[in-house]
């Protein structure tokens, strides 16, 4: 083996310290974006394997996210960032299929699972267990999921470990109710856990640049709370509004010095008993977002409702209208994003067009609203007053994007929950923005 040469003092910074010299099993690491707890922790973990494969020893950790497709992007290449930190990655195979990373002389390996395949992972003996590592543990559904599979890894300990110790890393949802704020806050003062808190504040080592700061400083002004939530990891709890109005920015015209480079469609269906709404949305060279147009059908009060059919129709000409207009003309579009609850408009599109659209990954509305306050903190988000005209009926008016934004509200009967919810009334062109957020995160810049 390489004659390691990284110097921990210089990569973990003081306020870490606890979690490195600690000897509890179970350390729960929560706190805000950029406080670098994941990097502390894969760190960790490569020195505590190190120990292993220095005596010439096989030790195994398993690295677990809520969903198998967010791996490759986040844990995965997070251990490969430590393990080359330590001037060793060439010593390890890494491998996508499965995700493992495994030592080649020793055969230790760093084992990488979706909680979503709970069979699959519940049956595979790994055997010489020393650590389990929870990435965004806020993803899960509630602390048994987190009960089924240590035990199971419990029973497969390495037989020269004192115990296999187990690792939580999450930002705290903004709902002080929820389950892992409640369930972690309990857990404080307990003898076998260390609960510990960070933020990009507690960075000595300069590993916050100057352009980080100045984004974080753009969100605390434009929305403290969730500058709070986002960046200091605080559950600052939801209001009854949804939304901060404010930070809807309104346009007379398109910026003269900043072109639109792509465009998105997000739809929310109804047919015979609520509205279809079908944003434009536009992504400009600059990052900004903006509301081009708005296709709304509302069928109260109608005798004779529109069939799929005739939506179908419909959007496919508000599609060739907004996408064709010389205002952003060379812009293409990257998505179409449709309820995922929604299969009758979506296979009659299909049908008549032969094109797809994308059903949205849904998580918790609380969850998908998130984005949206991401991107509206961000201060990015604009909307046309008057959109450029189409002559088209039921489109070129963002009023009624704005009008439910406004009366957008939590169920206050639901805020003190682990599950708060909206009030499900005129909330299409909501739920078709926060489809398209959901659905094109990483384009947008979004926490992903």
């Amino acid at each position: 083996m390489s004659k390691v040469t990284v110097n921990i003092q210089k990569e973990v910074n003081p306020h870490f310290k606890s979690v490195w010299t600690t000897n509890k099993p179970y350390n729960i690491l929560r706190g805000g974006r950029n406080s670098f707890k994941s990097s502390v922790i894969a760190l960790l973990l490569v020195y505590m394997i190190l120990r292993y494969i220095k005596k010439g020893e096989k030790a195994n950790i398993v690295v677990i996210r809520k969903v198998a497709n967010t791996i490759r992007d986040s844990v995965y290449l997070k251990i490969q960032w430590a393990l080359t930190k330590f001037g060793l990655l060439n010593e390890f195979s890494c491998t996508v299929s499965p995700f493992k990373i495994t030592h080649k002389p020793t055969g230790s390996t760093f084992y990488f699972y979706g909680q979503d395949d709970f069979q699959k992972l519940k049956s595979n003996d790994i055997g010489n267990i020393i650590a389990v590592w929870y990435e965004e543990a806020a993803e899960f559904n509630d602390a048994e999921e987190f009960d089924q599979t240590n035990t199971t890894f419990m029973r497969q300990k390495h037989q020269l470990a004192d115990m296999v110790r187990f690792f939580w890393s999450y930002n705290p949802p903004r709902n002080p109710y929820s389950w892992i704020n409640e369930w972690s806050d309990s857990m404080v003062g307990e003898d076998n856990y260390l609960v510990h808190d960070s933020s990009y504040k507690n960075d000595e080592l300069g590993f916050v640049t100057e352009q980080m700061l100045q984004d974080i400083e753009r969100i605390k002004n434009n929305d403290y709370d969730y500058y709070r939530y986002l960046y200091l990891g605080e559950p600052v709890g939801l209001g009854t509004n949804v939304y901060n109005m404010n930070l809807f920015k309104p346009l007379d015209e398109l910026p003269s010095d900043d072109r639109i480079i792509a465009l998105y469609y997000s739809m929310d269906t109804g047919h015979s008993v609520s509205a279809t709404s079908c944003g434009c949305y536009g992504l400009t060279t600059k990052g900004k977002v903006i509301r081009l147009n708005t296709y709304y059908y509302s069928p109260a009060g109608q005798v004779r409702k529109k069939a799929p059919s005739e939506l179908s129709k419909d959007i496919h000409d508000f599609i060739k209208a907004t996408s064709t207009q010389d205002h952003w003309k060379g812009a293409r579009i990257q998505k179409r994003t449709i309820d995922s609850a929604e299969a009758a408009l979506r296979n009659q599109y299909y049908k008549d067009y032969g094109q797809h659209w994308d059903p949205v990954a849904k998580k918790k509305k609380i969850d998908m609203i998130d984005y949206v306050h991401d991107l509206l903190a961000q201060g990015r988000f604009y909307y046309l007053k008057n959109p450029y005209r189409t002559g088209l009926r039921y489109a070129d008016n963002n009023d009624i994007f704005i009008e439910e934004h406004k009366k957008y509200q939590f169920d206050e009967n639901t805020l003190n929950s682990d599950d708060p919810k909206v009030i499900k009334e005129d909330d299409h062109t909501c739920d078709d923005f926060q489809y398209f957020c959901t659905a094109n995160a990483r384009d947008l810049r979004l926490k992903v």
